[in-house]
């Protein structure tokens, strides 16, 4: 028999490794090398996570991550300024300056080596955040459910549920990231389940009995026969059923929002019109509205926000010893960074102004970012997932069409 290898089983880093820079680009490492010889570890620098553009088009992002960069540089000699995590934010001002969402200052040497996790962790966190925004307003007022994390490396389970919840969805399905949330997890059952069984309605009745009466019960509806007749099956076998679950497979669905009405009907002409339709399997933030409008009560979605596109930010120095600097491409100097409450629309200044009001609708603006760390201590207290919700959903609705 092979020996099992040595060190760390799954191909992940740990807390510490990261925290002492151990998954940093090497080029990191060279400048520190460089820095060091020349005597230059103490020289301050002002530098700025900003994004040039947004995935797809997208006209705006949710800030997610800002929880983890924080714990990154805490102990570390940096001042950090920002937004709070869940702000929804533009990738420009409008006048075309690119927003900061974080500033950070201090000696470079103290956070030279961090750009890479720094950037990680805001960059995915947000784009996962973002999609599951957009998918909770195309799902309007029907629950939405994050079912991603099989598609992804399970290392980042907390990760990918806590930004999806963040971002809107109502619930989760993996046990740790739920445990992480503060929440219960959701979920139905499998195919496999029924398969196990041999027939839907064995299936069914054993679920029923077996799990515990606090989980719904919805039934899961096309393992071997046509949809409306496992719905059916399933209503009359389990007495308080909950829901059934529509998870047909792309290439046999064919018209999934006839689909659901069909279902509808079968179930109301026989009495069961409580019983409530989710549906799951390659759903995103553009084919929702149209199943919603079939008549969906719900929508597990996976992939498409577990494997949201990044937001590409970029950290730069704009300010050294003070002195305004910056790459071609980038504007140098320290920002004043203001939001409208009225229309979320943002606006970037070389200096406070005195009484700054909206350029897109008129409304007096106010101050978009805040002291969040001063020399490595953090100056507020960490925010439960359901706060930084909260705070997204009233933004959301905002930006509702």
């Amino acid at each position: 028999m092979p020996e099992a290898p040595e060190g760390p089983r799954f191909f992940s880093a740990s807390d510490e490794e990261i925290r002492e820079g151990r998954t940093t680009d090497v080029y990191f490492t060279h400048t520190m090398d460089v820095l060091r010889a020349k005597g230059k570890l103490q020289e301050r620098a002002l530098a700025e996570f900003t994004v040039g553009g947004l995935p797809r088009s997208w006209p705006w992002g949710v800030l997610c991550g800002v929880e983890e960069v924080l714990r990154l540089f805490e102990g570390k000699d940096v001042d950090i300024w920002g937004m709070p995590e869940g702000t929804v934010f533009k990738s420009k001002s409008y006048a075309g300056v690119r927003v900061p969402v974080l500033t950070i200052e201090g000696p470079y040497s103290a956070y030279c080596l961090y750009e890479t996790p720094a950037l990680g962790f805001l960059c995915h966190s947000s784009g996962v955040a973002t999609m599951a925004a957009r998918a909770r307003i195309a799902a309007e007022d029907r629950a939405l459910l994050s079912f991603g994390v099989r598609r992804m490396h399970p290392s980042i389970t907390p990760m990918l549920d806590r930004s999806a919840y963040i971002g809107g969805c109502d619930s989760v399905s993996s046990l740790l990231g739920a445990e992480v949330i503060g929440i219960k997890p959701s979920g139905t059952m499998p195919h496999a389940l029924v398969v196990m069984f041999g027939d839907q309605r064995t299936a069914f009745q054993a679920f029923d009995e077996a799990v515990d009466q606090s989980v719904p019960r919805i039934a899961l509806v096309d393992t071997y026969s046509d949809e409306k007749a496992e719905a059916i099956m399933a209503a009359e076998v389990i007495r308080d059923l909950y829901a059934v679950r529509l998870d047909t497979p792309a290439s046999r669905r064919g018209s999934l929002p006839d689909l659901i009405r069909e279902v509808r009907w079968e179930l109301d002409v026989r009495g069961f019109k409580g019983i409530k339709i989710f549906v799951s399997g390659g759903l995103d933030d553009r084919s929702i509205p149209e199943l919603r409008e079939a008549g969906a009560d719900g929508f597990g979605v996976g992939t498409s926000i577990s494997n949201a596109p990044t937001i590409d930010f970029a950290l730069d120095i704009v300010e050294k010893d003070g002195v305004p600097v910056a790459k071609r491409g980038k504007f140098g100097g320290r920002k004043a960074v203001y939001r409208c409450p009225a229309c979320l629309e943002w606006e970037v200044f070389s200096s406070p102004p005195k009484a700054p009001m909206c350029p897109r609708c008129g409304s007096p603006m106010e101050r978009g970012e805040r002291e969040l760390m001063r020399k490595g201590e953090r100056l507020e207290r960490a925010r439960e997932p359901s706060q930084i919700r909260q705070l997204v959903l009233e933004q959301l609705k905002m930006l509702r069409p």
